[in-house]
């Protein structure tokens, strides 16, 4: 089964950038755990800070791949562009959100990407991941 792993803007600072809301761990590292944790997956990972990066990663997997996993970022709450990928693509996406996007500040709690989505998972942390790919294996 083909994972793909899509982590959207000012994520590639994980373990770096406020560590009280996202931890210390870099997600390159935590993605060697989430490989070893499920072996039967084929994972794979991008980051990009550009919206369009992104929307050509949707598109390039979105066909092929038996899920995708994606944390838009700050994109969640402002690009229609990335919503409208998500829903011209076949393959299910689970949005996923390291921080309780809704103990944050209010145009946090808005999701232009959810409605397209089967499911979101957001506050536990870097775990968040570990529940999507869970729900991969069902």
């Amino acid at each position: 089964m083909k994972i793909q792993i899509i982590n959207g803007p000012n994520l590639n600072l994980l373990g770096k950038r406020e560590p009280g809301i996202y931890g210390n761990e870099s997600f390159e590292d935590y993605l060697k755990t989430l490989q070893q944790k499920f072996p039967f997956f084929s994972i794979v990972y991008f980051q990009s800070n550009v919206e369009g990066e992104i929307i050509n990663k949707l598109h390039e997997t979105g066909f092929d791949y038996d899920g995708i996993i994606l944390n838009a970022g700050g994109y969640t709450h402002t690009s229609a562009a990335i919503a409208d990928a998500v829903a011209a693509i076949k393959t299910p996406v689970i949005e996923v959100h390291i921080s309780n996007v809704f103990k944050r500040e209010d145009y946090r709690h808005i999701s232009f990407i959810g409605k397209y989505c089967i499911g979101s998972i957001s506050g536990f942390g870097l775990k968040s991941y570990d529940l999507a790919i869970e729900y991969f294996s069902l």
